[in-house]
């Protein structure tokens, strides 16, 4: 294995409470009921619009009612992103392995581009990263493989040789569909059932236990 694709949200980093938090403000301003922030842990994954599907009730899924609350969880984000979310523990110890061996290291994630760029620089700024693609306009969302296989490409790796982490079903069938190994992260927002479920060879319950995987 020469490179990994990591994801963002769930995997290197926890940052439900702030994604809830914003959520809820942004359902809160139009008035509508919020959910617990445990909750989030099965609803966040799959980019902002589909965030807003899943959060708002039956009788506003209208798409006016869908876009005000999108716009709603941007405002609400931009104030808190970096309110209480952090890496998960053991995750600076990987990175610095990771980078020290040698191993190519990227991120591709459904949270908005602007937002993914603006957390990894201000809560991973002492890693490189050799690529950081978020949802953006020519980039389909996971579990598309598009934007996985743009990365293989860019770096000039072959998809089979990379590692792909991530917590959700969306991640390993992403990782599937690329031709890449796919490895559930537990520490993450969803289950080992789920993760094996979706395609997951092998599941992880700390960060450093990746590099038994780096041969």
């Amino acid at each position: 294995m020469k490179a990994v694709v990591f994801d963002l949200d769930g995997t290197l980093l926890d940052t439900l409470d702030d994604l809830a938090d914003s959520m809820n403000a942004a359902l809160s301003v139009m008035g509508l009921p919020l959910h617990p922030t445990d909750t989030y842990r099965f609803m966040v994954g799959d980019g902002i619009e589909t965030l807003a599907r899943r959060v708002l009730p039956a009788n506003r899924q209208d798409e006016e009612s869908i876009r005000i609350c999108v716009a709603g969880m941007g405002e609400a984000y931009e104030q808190r992103w970096h309110a209480k979310s952090s890496p998960y523990p053991g995750i600076a110890q990987l990175l610095d392995t990771l980078t020290a061996t040698g191993i190519v290291m990227t991120v591709f994630s459904n949270k908005p581009h602007k937002f993914t760029v603006k957390v990894i620089d201000a809560l991973l700024p002492q890693w490189r990263f050799a690529l950081v693609i978020g949802a953006k306009a020519g980039v389909p969302k996971k579990p598309d493989p598009f934007g996985a296989l743009e990365i293989a490409q860019h770096l000039r790796i072959p998809p089979r040789e990379f590692l792909y982490v991530g917590d959700t079903d969306t991640d390993m069938r992403t990782a599937v569909a690329a031709g890449m190994y796919p490895v559930g992260a537990l520490w993450g927002f969803r289950s080992a059932e789920e993760l094996e479920t979706a395609g997951a060879k092998t599941l992880i319950s700390h960060p450093m236990d990746l590099m038994k995987l780096i041969v």
